[in-house]
C-alpha cells in the first residue's frame, strides 16, 4: 500500500515552549499514524523539539540551511550543525526563499548537493507564480527548477529526494490548486524526472503538494494518482488541523 509523506513547515512561528507543546501533542496523537511524517520547527526550537520526538515516528526537519559546511557566513546554519542536533530532512528552494530572499537555482542546487552528501533527505520545492501560470510558462519554470536544482545529483541519491510542488499563488492565501491541476503538474514533474533519470526512478519519486493544504481538501488531493504527500504550512501549526491531515485515511 502506498505510504504518503506528510510534512509540516512551521515557518517563522512558535517560541521554544510553544514548539515543545505542539511537538509533544503531535507525538502523542500521531503515534499510530502509518504515513511518513516530518515537522520543521524554526531553528531556535530544533534542539528542544528533537528531544521531544526522539525515538518517535516523526522525523525532524529544517526549513533551510547554508551552502557551506563551515566558514565566515554570518547568520547561516550549516549542514553539520543541523545533523548534530538530529535533523534528518531539509526543505530547500521554498518559494519564500526563492521570491522573498532571492535564492537562485544555482544556490539551491549547491545546498541540495551538500545535504545529500551528508546523507540527509531533501525536499526540493518547485512552483510557479500566478503571473507565470497566466503567461503559459508554468512548464518552463518547473522544468528549469527541477533540472537546475538537481545538477550533479546522481541517480543513486534520488531515493533521498522528495519534490514538493507548491504553486506560489496558493501559499498562505487560502487558494488551492484543484486536485486535477495539482495532479497534472505532478505528472509533468514525473515526466521531467523520467527524462533526466529514467522512468523507473520517476515512477518511485515522491512528489508532495504544498499550497494551503487543510483537512477539508487533503483527501481530494491525496487520492490523485501522482500526489504522494503534502508539505503543509499554516495547517501544521495546530494539532487539531495537522493530525487530521496526517490521518486522512
Amino acid at each position: 500500500m502506498k505510504r504518503y509523506f506528510i510534512a509540516g513547515n512551521w515557518k517563522m512561528y512558535k517560541t521554544i515552549p510553544e514548539a515543545v507543546e505542539l511537538a509533544s501533542e503531535l507525538k502523542k496523537e500521531l503515534a499510530d499514524c502509518k504515513e511518513k511524517l516530518m515537522i520543521a520547527p524554526p531553528f531556535t526550537a530544533l534542539h528542544s523539539v528533537a528531544q521531544v520526538i526522539k525515538g518517535s515516528n516523526i522525523l525532524l526537519g529544517a526549513q533551510n540551511m547554508g551552502p557551506e559546511e563551515s566558514g565566515a557566513h554570518t547568520g547561516e546554519i550549516s549542514v553539520l550543525m543541523l545533523k548534530d542536533i538530529g535533523v534528518r530532512v531539509i526543505i530547500l528552494g521554498h518559494s519564500e526563499r526563492r521570491h522573498t530572499y532571492g535564492e537562485s537555482d544555482a544556490l539551491i542546487n549547491t545546498k541540495v548537493r551538500l545535504a545529500l552528501k551528508h546523507d540527509l533527505e531533501v525536499i526540493l520545492c518547485v512552483g510557479e507564480t500566478l503571473e507565470e501560470r497566466e503567461q503559459g510558462v508554468l512548464e518552463n519554470v518547473i522544468r528549469r527548477q527541477l533540472a537546475e536544482g538537481l545538477i550533479g545529483v546522481d541517480a543513486s541519491m534520488l531515493p533521498n529526494v522528495t519534490i514538493a510542488y507548491e504553486p506560489v499563488w496558493a501559499i498562505g492565501t487560502g487558494k488551492t490548486a484543484t486536485p486535477e491541476d495539482a495532479d497534472s503538474v505532478h505528472a509533468f514533474c514525473r515526466r521531467v524526472i523520467a527524462e533526466l533519470y529514467g522512468s523507473d526512478i520517476a515512477k518511485n519519486l515522491v512528489i508532495q503538494y504544498g499550497g494551503s493544504v487543510k483537512p477539508e481538501n487533503v483527501v481530494a488531493l491525496m487520492t490523485k494518482k501522482n500526489v504522494d504527500g503534502a508539505l503543509v504550512g499554516g495547517a501544521s501549526l495546530k494539532a487539531e488541523s495537522f493530525v487530521p491531515i496526517a490521518k486522512f485515511r
